[in-house]
């Protein structure tokens, strides 16, 4: 009997289409409607599935009886009841390292974007505001040769770190559970306390999972430290830094700016943030380019098809019998 393989989100049916002479694949596609009908349709003859963006609990995949594997399309896990998973013995993998350079394009996208004013600026250009030279009102701040702060120097904060430092000669100062010797040497980078990276930084960056040691961990006292000349880059996930502390920050300018790609509610269809000019808000675009999402695809099937033949899936997250 084949094995039943559950294709949830971020799926190509070309992906798995040379594997459904040995395995029984549904794809669950907004064009067949309701997605959330489907998956509760097909969860329970689902032995592996595959996908990202989706809440799977206790109450999820109580129907799920034949499950072996959830193979996630992404690096972060937050939104995977562990505890759930390791009690009844399904595997969970993810997809990291693929996504790392990408990621960190986006962060200095966001640096540059709200150091220079560029959406906000777009928009005046095109409201036909440019009627003469402009002046001081217009101006934003340098990115080259300023202080980076990041958060967590893992593989994406390094790759982050690099661009600042050898793309714009910019200090960099980090602060995390443990130093990188070797990076400190390359990179001119040096390990401080949180309190002096917030408060030296000119663009501070956090760059680490969502736990509860983490949750909000840029919260009032956080940006106060920051200062107002400060701009917050968050590319990580959204509750790491409390979303009303920041609207407060911004609207009373304790700090220069934001640029965000995640939230603490997602989608964001109706925030505050809207409201201000000087955030820029793109909608969780960390790994979105084709080359990255194919390749985080095809590792998510290598994971997954490792764990439903009885092999050790390469990015095991976690599995407890």
């Amino acid at each position: 009997m084949k094995k039943t393989i559950l294709a949830f989100s971020r799926v190509s049916p070309s992906l798995l289409e040379p594997y459904k002479d040995d395995y029984e694949v549904i794809i669950i596609s907004p064009e067949l409607g309701d997605m959330d009908a489907q998956f509760e349709a097909a969860i329970s003859n689902a032995h592996g599935l595959i996908g990202g963006s989706r809440r799977l609990g206790e109450a999820e995949l109580a129907a799920a009886v034949n499950l072996e594997i959830v193979s996630s399309i992404s690096v972060g896990y937050d939104n995977y009841d562990l505890d759930y998973l390791n009690r009844r013995g399904i595997m969970l993998t993810n997809t990291p390292d693929v996504l790392n350079e990408t990621t960190a394009d986006l962060a200095l996208a966001l640096i540059l974007a709200t150091a220079r004013r560029i959406p906000e600026l777009d928009s005046w250009t095109k409201e036909g505001n440019w009627t003469q030279t402009i002046d001081a009102s217009q101006f934003g701040c340098d990115v080259h040769g300023k202080t980076l702060g990041i958060i967590g120097l893992g593989k994406i904060g390094e790759a982050i770190a690099r661009r600042g430092r050898f793309g714009f000669g910019m200090t960099i100062l980090y602060s995390g559970n443990s130093r990188k010797p070797k990076l400190e040497q390359e990179l001119g980078a040096r390990f401080v306390p949180q309190e002096e990276l917030l408060s030296a930084s000119d663009f501070v960056c956090p760059v680490v999972p969502l736990t509860d040691a983490t949750r909000n961990l840029i919260g009032r006292k956080e940006l106060a430290l920051m200062g107002p000349e400060s701009i917050l880059i968050n590319i990580s996930r959204g509750p790491v830094a409390d979303q009303d502390a920041l609207i407060e920050a911004l609207q009373e300018k304790t700090i220069r700016a934001a640029g965000l790609d995640v939230y603490v509610k997602e989608p964001l269809t109706n925030s505050e943030l809207f409201n201000l000019r000087n955030v820029v808000t793109v909608p969780h675009i960390g790994s979105a380019t084709t080359d990255t999402r194919n390749a985080m695809a095809k590792r998510a099937l290598e994971n997954l098809l490792a764990g439903l033949e009885g092999r050790q899936p390469r990015d095991l997250v976690h599995f407890k019998k």
